[in-house]
């Protein structure tokens, strides 16, 4: 049966395999589109569009931007958008340059906290313009500091822990509009991260909708059947498209497949066409 999966990461931002290595998993699990969503970059997209051709998957143009809520982020998703855009191209590169000036802070943290790693490896490591904290995980973890990405971010990289520093961000209309004025559809990505009740998350999708938000990522690798239950309920009442994704990584989010989840993830095939009609009149 064919399976979608709008929510995946490659080695352009802080995936662990390239974009062919993610079509080829997900052409095993006989997915017949998809949407490739770097963070802050939309550079993976010919390489994916390529394999998927030549696998015969729909690759939806997409990519993911990260916003500022009070004293969170709230990422947003945007799909099918213009993504030669020099406008959204210009603003996705001040999204990587703001990681760039906190990256090399984080760094110093940890090297006052005794781990000897530098900025060079990071980027090394990373390979591309988009560098984020996942890759400073990774170097933890090749040098034995830590075992695994999340003892990395508990340790050291998550807001509050000893190395973390707060980064520049949009706010969320703001990172709406960026979508919408490249002609692409904003999705409210992995609800589940707000922490919210379903009331509060319905009272801010509200909100939201009203500078332009147009789904929800209802089916999700880590929401349990009663969130996504929520979800759902939140997206039919306020009209809002529904999609969903595995937010597949590799080796920074053991455990999640491509197209799978964590093994239960099922995102209906029917999902695709009312994004595809949103975006054709958008």
């Amino acid at each position: 049966m064919d399976r979608l999966d709008l929510h995946l990461h490659t080695t352009y931002s802080d995936g662990s395999q390239p974009p062919a290595e993610v079509l080829a998993m997900a052409h095993k699990v006989h997915v017949s589109a998809l949407a490739i969503t770097d963070h802050d970059t939309v550079d993976g997209l010919p390489e994916a569009i390529t394999a998927g051709t030549d696998l015969g998957i729909e690759v939806i143009p997409g990519v993911e931007i990260s916003s500022r809520l009070a004293d969170t982020e709230l990422h947003v998703l945007g799909y099918f958008l213009d993504w030669k855009d020099p406008v959204l191209l210009s603003r996705l590169a001040s999204l990587r340059a703001s990681r760039h000036r906190r990256n090399p802070r984080i760094v110093e943290k940890l090297n006052e906290l005794g781990l000897g790693i530098t900025y060079e490896e990071v980027k090394a490591l990373a390979g591309t313009d988009s560098v984020g904290r996942p890759h400073i995980a990774r170097v933890l973890m090749e040098k034995g500091y830590v075992k695994s990405a999340k003892e990395a971010f508990d340790r050291y990289l998550a807001q509050g822990a000893r190395a973390y520093v707060p980064r520049e961000l949009p706010d969320p209309p703001e990172a709406i509009a960026w979508i919408r004025e490249a002609r692409g559809i904003p999705v409210l990505a992995h609800p589940v991260w707000l922490k919210a009740s379903a009331a509060g998350l319905q009272g801010l999708c509200a909100t939201l909708q009203g500078h332009g938000l147009r789904g929800v990522e209802v089916h999700y690798s880590t929401h349990n059947p009663q969130q996504t239950s929520e979800y759902l309920n939140i997206a039919r009442q306020l009209d809002l498209l529904i999609t969903g994704g595995s937010d597949y990584h590799g080796i920074t989010k053991p455990g999640i497949e491509v197209g799978v989840g964590r093994g239960g993830l099922k995102v209906p095939s029917a999902l695709l066409e009312p994004l595809r009609k949103a975006a054709a009149t958008q």
